[in-house]
């Protein structure tokens, strides 16, 4: 009986790409690298790279990365992986596996283009043409602004976009800006702190956005929301 051919494992590159967010100038802003060499050299993308070595692991590579692009430590901000893109043809010069992660930061921040970017900059989600974004990204970018936006409706990552200290109306304007639609004050207040631990008042007070002194809060250690608060409702918004 003839012996069968001995298989031998593909040679598939792996990378890690970063879906960075931010809320800067009254918009949800993505952090974009312009790509400095071949393929689609000029174009737009999400920063990232290939791993370091064949022993780095995928969550250190991504920590990585994010301190190489933004200079903020993976440990102080919201960082999960959001999928793994693997369609065959993504990446002209190999076979090439991206594990893509979402990050949510507080702004305003300088990016860094490290690597083989010309440039980085933060961008208005809603401005971004998607055909100007180079290999699967205008893909990977739609699925992580939803992530996003979901992610506010069941968990306090909100939280991430503030400071250390916020007011409440602070807060609810992430809500807004993120989802683009306007939340009723009173309604959005009584719901956050309905949620024991979503954050926790400091004992001070701000005027930093003028008009009456307003509480300042901090993120508490709740992660979950019950019940949900939900985007679709009508109840307590108007148009934006």
């Amino acid at each position: 009986m003839p012996q069968a051919t001995p298989w031998t494992p593909p040679l598939i590159a792996v990378a890690v790409d970063l879906a960075v967010f931010t809320v800067l100038d009254e918009q949800f802003a993505v952090l974009l690298i312009e790509r400095g060499i071949e393929p689609d050299i000029g174009s737009l993308a999400l920063p990232g790279g290939f791993l370091a070595t064949a022993s780095e692991d995928l969550s250190a590579a991504a920590a990585r990365e994010l301190a190489e692009e933004t200079g903020l430590d993976a440990a102080q901000v919201h960082l999960e992986q959001l999928a793994t893109y693997g369609v065959p043809d993504r990446d002209p010069r190999q076979r090439v596996v991206t594990v893509c992660y979402l990050a949510l930061v507080p702004g305003p921040l300088s990016p860094m283009a490290g690597g083989d970017a010309r440039n980085a900059a933060w961008r208005p989600v809603d401005d971004i043409e998607p055909a100007s974004l180079a290999f699967d990204h205008a893909t990977i970018l739609a699925e992580a602004v939803e992530r996003a936006r979901s992610k506010l409706e069941y968990t306090t990552v909100a939280t991430s976009f503030c400071g250390p200290e916020f007011t409440m109306s602070e807060l609810r304007r992430v809500y807004e800006i993120v989802w683009g639609r306007r939340l009723d004050p009173r309604n959005f207040q009584r719901k956050i702190l309905n949620i024991p631990g979503f954050v926790e008042a400091t004992g001070k007070q701000t005027v930093r956005n003028g008009g009456r002194p307003a509480l300042l809060y901090r993120a508490g250690p709740a992660r979950l929301v019950q019940p949900p608060i939900l985007r679709t409702r009508t109840d307590d918004s108007s148009p934006q």
